[in-house]
């Protein structure tokens, strides 16, 4: 029988903050664990369809970020690499997690990538979904973030609406993004208290992240000895240089296994999740039984 997903909340101590997260218990110990990192603007809700088919394999833990889902929206926050270390350092501590499978996606990609370099004896693999870690960046990614600065687009961008066009750019099949999924999306910034502090952390965290920390994930990448699997969807209008990235990480980390989905846009989660699921547990699998 399956696991069930729960839903926890934990407090951070040191940043005194409050994280909402998925678990799905695996048969192995819970001291070795998945963690899903989601990007922007999506949250744990983006790996629902994931978490069961891997839970055979270790426990799993989709985490929403700091100003993402139902985690704390404090828009006083920094939302640095720094930051974003000790948040991940606490809360791994809290969850007595000791071996960390690390997977990526957007946003969550330089994050983690740039947490797992001060942790590297911590992790025993990494999955590398679409994300941007190598500079210079496309014009797509260029021309969001100045989105996020313009005063009338960031408004915009933020909203119930600009959510829901994100979503759709980043789907190549229209048909799955329908209202309930939507909903699961739009929800967290607009039925909270405040819908304003919701809103200004979500728009800060996507240009809070300094240029260095981004060079230095990159840098560190040939660093990589853990196993790793490489995931890119193909038909990716966020980030239309995706597999160009792909292509550059798989040479800087030769030993990675590389899968393309065609037919797939940037939320591959959401739009092909059986058949991520599926490759990352033939992955798990054969950590576990090397051949």
């Amino acid at each position: 029988m399956a696991s069930s997903i729960r839903a926890h909340y934990i407090l951070l101590k040191e940043e005194q903050i409050q994280l909402h997260y998925l678990e799905c218990e695996g048969k192995q110990s819970s001291e070795e664990a998945i963690l899903l990192l989601h990007g922007w603007p999506t949250s744990s809700f983006l790996y629902r369809k994931m978490m069961q088919p891997l839970a055979k394999h270790h426990r799993v833990i989709a985490l929403d970020l700091p100003g993402f889902g139902k985690s704390d929206k404090n828009p006083g926050d920094s939302f640095s690499f720094r930051y974003h270390g000790r948040i991940l350092d606490e809360f791994v501590a809290q969850l007595g997690i000791k071996k960390v499978h690390l997977v990526v996606h957007d946003l969550g990609g330089p994050i983690g990538l740039w947490w797992a370099q001060q942790h590297r004896e911590q992790v025993a693999s990494y999955v590398i979904l679409n994300t941007v870690v190598i500079p210079p960046f496309s014009w797509g990614v260029k021309l969001f973030v100045l989105m996020t600065l313009v005063p009338l687009v960031r408004k915009w961008l933020s909203s119930p609406a600009g959510i829901r066009f994100s979503m759709r750019l980043g789907i190549h099949d229209h048909s799955i993004l329908t209202p309930e999924v939507l909903e699961g999306y739009q929800s967290p910034f607009v039925r909270t208290s405040d819908d304003s502090a919701a809103r200004k952390s979500l728009l800060k965290s996507a240009h809070s992240l300094h240029m260095n920390g981004f060079k230095d994930v990159a840098e560190g990448l040939a660093n990589i000895s853990a196993p790793t699997c490489l995931i890119c969807a193909e038909k990716d209008r966020i980030l239309p240089r995706v597999k160009e990235t792909t292509q550059h990480i798989h040479a800087l980390i030769p030993h990675a296994s590389n899968y393309s989905i065609p037919d797939c846009g940037h939320f591959l989660q959401e739009e092909k999740p059986t058949v991520v699921a599926t490759i990352m547990s033939d992955f798990y699998q054969q950590l576990s039984h090397p051949s």
